[in-house]
């Protein structure tokens, strides 16, 4: 049976779009001649071509680009125990099933709500099962690229992300810079009322209930509803908070053309 595969995943490259700069070094490969020459003592003409490797050398966070924050990012316990940190994250929790939920007719900075949730499952007539993998789609990934990027899209608030979490999802993603509303909405809302519980309320709720998230995502809107598997295997950074991740959705070609035409 013919496979699709759809990247879902952002370039990892230092751009307007990230909060925190990155930068990465490029070797080429007259550079890497020369770093070959003093570590093997071969004159860099003698190699093939009179060239050597090339390489890479990057400084950035691990929130940079597409990736997976695990509990530990959110608090030092999750559900009562030692939150994971990204290196622990089962593998099982990384590959399953995917849901795309579709909220690009909110504004930025509005909260998606659990009734919001129950009305996009509706609309696409699903019922969630524990070990699905929902994407939640914003369309903030349009501005990828652009200054204003982060504070691009809607985001979910504490109630939403833990009746997701109750239903036995593990994994969450979202397209947008972070998995709450922009800092600027949160920022906003703060000031106005001068609770805290308008700060990060999405994050942690993962102190309640354990799950992952996914951030940064792209091409959701190339999806079908359900029908397709996601794969999400994040870098395993010791004691991290997060890590890169390349995530892939597959899906049946056949199913996938027929769901698109109903989608």
């Amino acid at each position: 049976m013919a496979r699709q595969f759809i990247d879902l995943s952002l370039t990892l490259e230092a751009g307007a779009s990230e909060r925190v700069p990155l930068s990465i070094r490029y070797v080429d490969h007259h550079s890497g001649a020369q770093q070959m020459s003093e570590i093997f003592g071969v004159p860099a003409a003698e190699l093939p071509g009179g060239v050597g490797w090339a390489g890479e050398e990057l400084t950035l966070i691990t929130h940079a680009g597409t990736h997976m924050d695990a509990p530990w990012h959110y608090g030092p316990l999750s559900g009562g125990s030692a939150a994971r940190s990204i290196d622990s994250v089962p593998l099982e929790w990384c590959y399953g099933p995917g849901v795309v939920l579709d909220f690009r007719d909110k504004a930025d900075g509005e909260e998606i709500t659990v009734e919001d949730l129950l009305q996009a499952l509706a609309k696409i007539h699903h019922r969630l099962h524990a070990g699905e993998i929902v994407l939640l789609m914003t369309g903030a990934d349009a501005y990828w690229g652009q200054p204003d990027y982060p504070e691009r899209g809607s985001g979910l608030g504490r109630c939403a992300t833990l009746w997701l979490a109750e239903q036995g999802i593990k994994v969450i993603g979202i397209d947008a810079w972070g998995f709450d509303r922009p800092f600027g909405a949160m920022r906003l809302e703060y000031e106005r009322t001068r609770d805290a519980k308008a700060i990060w309320a999405a994050h942690f709720a993962g102190r309640e209930r354990e799950y992952c998230q996914l951030e940064k995502l792209t091409n959701l809107h190339l999806l079908p509803p359900t029908g397709f598997t996601v794969i999400c295997f994040p870098i395993k950074v010791a004691h991290g908070s997060a890590g890169w991740t390349r995530v892939v959705a597959v899906c049946d070609t056949q199913s996938h053309e027929l769901s698109l035409t109903i989608y």
